[in-house]
């Protein structure tokens, strides 16, 4: 028999339709009409049964016709047979519940469904039933006219939210109001913002007591009016932690920054579970409120976590034409002494296949040990040690140096860092050989509103560093400023077409080039860079060569496609000028790359392979360039 939705429907809690044998249906997250052992499975043993399927909808119903054709078992797995005779029948039961809801969806409440088995009404099939191998199903749906809202109320709103953070959207901004399309969706999103807004103020277990919707065959409209019970206010109770087995349990508690007292608010709990997610320490933390809301408001919170194994290694690589191959690998101890401490041994190598000289070979080995929640649970002091050698065209560096400071988060987006920070290193360039002693500051400021830093497809990144010092051989004071920021647009919300952007200027003041330690200088040029140029190739033409500059400005825009889930496409273009002034005059040669990137898509961000071609090329640039890489360039 056909499923079809007729007459007025009064509801609370569902849009009612006709029983039918076809099965049972799921609305607002509750079954109806569901046979006592139903719940039949679809993985019935059976031969393999083959059969083809057609879809028939009213012409002028193309994009309606693309989704219920996602929302069907039977036309997604077209390509693979059913479980048996049995299965496929299953099969086809199951796609009338699953049709009518995504009908309801749309909201189409008129609408009709037919499907048959060899041209027999599958809710009419025995389920022992005999069918033709390869069988042919056909299904026929008439949607119905489009149905719209008369009334959409909600009764008990919460008042309007006193603190910025606690606004949340107003239903009727989200097409719960009269005239708007009734999508089944659109009430249940509507009752799910209405008691948000009450426990965005503190009201931890209100909930939706009642929900009234009215369908009206001949006006085709729904009237929708959902009442809140917003309950009492809360306040955070006591919070027990259990499952700690290496990790001090009242630390974790701390780290929560959940304070017994204070208001209840959903967000909170949200950046708890950032908070503890960030110390790397647990596989799974889950924070559980209690039933009940106490007389004195209190609401008893309690953490279950269970702990990471506390030792880690990786190992890692890149690969550019121009520099060659690069190793790294890392061990780390998680937790130290119970309260998440960090020791980080690391080292990496680069510059393998130019050549396997050890003299030649830039390389890189330290410690790192951070501490978290010092002071606040926002705040981790970090100190590290490293010896390097890097060798580059312009300047071979040798050194040791190290730092100290603490890292802090304002909020989710902001966040800073100082650092007391010192080495000494030998540069060997086109100046000679020179030893460099400094000691200074690095002072940092984040905002970072990035949807997946990885891989971005909306959000803005902002960057501002300020790094004093004192050189101590040419007896100078310095300041080192970069501001860099990035942003991205997202055409189809869907992250299919995404424009990035970025742009960098940098400035040196208080020495001259000469006296100034190459590494503190501005080079540009390279993969995190312009692309197609040879790394930090571009720089200040002075009669020994290219130096390092007092100043740069550096600006890139790509074009992301997705192709497919997996495959992307980029288009993107590279600029950079470096000064010899500590402030761009725009007198500078602009060097312009060119170029091209494959992206394949994985859980862990995307792996690179980027083709530039340098517009100006110079001495020790290349013709074209290959980078490989994770992440995006930006």
């Amino acid at each position: 028999m056909r499923m079809r939705a007729s007459g007025a429907l009064i509801m609370a809690l569902l849009f009612c339709v006709p029983q039918s044998p076809a099965g049972a249906f799921e609305l607002f997250g509750r079954k109806f009409f569901e046979r006592d052992g139903q719940a039949e499975q679809e993985e019935t043993i059976g031969e393999p049964w083959n059969y083809v399927v057609d879809f028939a909808l009213p012409e002028g119903t193309d994009d309606l016709s693309k989704t219920l054709k996602g929302a069907s078992t039977l036309w997604a797995d077209r390509e693979k047979p059913a479980s048996g005779a049995a299965g496929l029948i299953v099969k086809a039961r199951g796609d009338y519940s699953r049709l009518l809801n995504t009908l309801y969806g749309q909201a189409r409440y008129g609408g009709s469904i037919s499907i048959t088995i060899d041209g027999r009404e599958a809710s009419d099939i025995q389920i022992d039933a005999t069918l033709a191998n390869p069988a042919t199903v056909r299904v026929a749906i008439d949607p119905g006219p489009l149905f719209h809202f008369g009334e959409a109320a909600i009764v008990n709103p919460a008042p309007p939210a006193e603190r910025r953070r606690d606004r949340v959207d107003d239903p009727a901004k989200e097409g719960f109001a009269s005239g708007e399309v009734a999508r089944s969706g659109t009430i249940l999103a509507a009752g799910r913002l209405a008691v948000e807004a009450w426990r965005q103020q503190g009201h931890a277990k209100a909930e939706i007591i009642e929900r009234r919707v009215t369908a009206a065959h001949d006006t085709r409209t729904v009237d929708a009016v959902l009442t809140v019970e917003p309950g009492r206010r809360a306040c955070y109770g006591p919070l027990t932690v259990s499952g700690t087995e290496r990790m001090d349990p009242d630390f974790v508690a701390r780290q929560t920054g959940l304070v017994a007292g204070r208001e209840y608010d959903p967000d909170d709990l949200e950046r708890a579970r950032e908070r503890l997610s960030k110390l790397d320490v647990f596989r799974s933390a889950r924070i559980e409120e209690a039933e009940e809301i106490g007389a004195d408001c209190s609401l008893p919170l309690s953490l279950t976590v269970q702990e990471r194994l506390p030792r880690r290694f990786g190992v890692g690589g890149t690969y550019s034409t121009l520099d060659g191959l690069g190793l790294q690998a890392y061990w780390m101890h998680r937790n130290l002494f119970g309260r998440a401490e960090r020791l980080r041994f690391e080292g990496q190598v680069s510059g393998l296949g130019n050549t396997f000289d050890p003299a030649e070979l830039t390389y890189r080995v330290g410690v790192t040990f951070l501490k978290p929640g010092v002071f606040t649970p926002d705040t981790d002091f970090q100190a590290s040690v490293f010896g390097d050698r890097e060798v580059l065209e312009r300047y071979t560096r040798t050194g040791v140096s190290a730092e100290a400071g603490f890292r802090h988060e304002f909020t989710r987006e902001f966040s800073g860092s100082l650092f007391v920070n010192g080495g000494f290193a030998r540069f060997d360039d086109d100046f000679g050989t020179r030893n460099f002693t400094t000691v200074g500051l690095a002072g940092t400021v984040t905002y970072d509103s990035r949807d997946n830093p990885a891989d971005a497809t909306s959000g803005y990144f902002a960057e501002l560093t300020a790094e004093p010092f004192y050189e101590m051989e040419y007896g100078n004071l310095a300041a080192r400023m970069m501001l860099e920021g990035r942003a991205y647009y997202d055409f189809g919300s869907d992250g299919r077409y995404v424009v990035a952007g970025r742009a960098k200027i940098g400035s040196l003041a208080g020495a001259p080039i000469e006296e100034t330690p190459p590494d503190k200088l501005f080079f540009a040029g390279g993969g995190g860079s312009v692309r197609g140029y040879a790394y930090r190739n571009i720089g200040v033409e002075t009669p020994n060569g290219v130096a390092g500059g007092r100043s740069l400005m550096e600006a890139s825009a790509e074009l992301r496609t997705r192709i497919t889930d997996s495959i992307g496409l980029v288009g993107f273009v590279d600029a950079g000028a470096v000064g010899a002034e500590s402030y761009p005059d725009f007198s500078e040669n602009v060097r312009v790359g060119v170029g091209a990137g494959l992206r394949y898509l994985t859980p862990l961000g995307p792996i690179r392979l980027d083709v530039a071609v340098p517009l100006d090329r110079q001495s020790g640039d290349p013709s074209v360039a290959f980078y490989v890489g994770i992440g995006q360039a930006f």
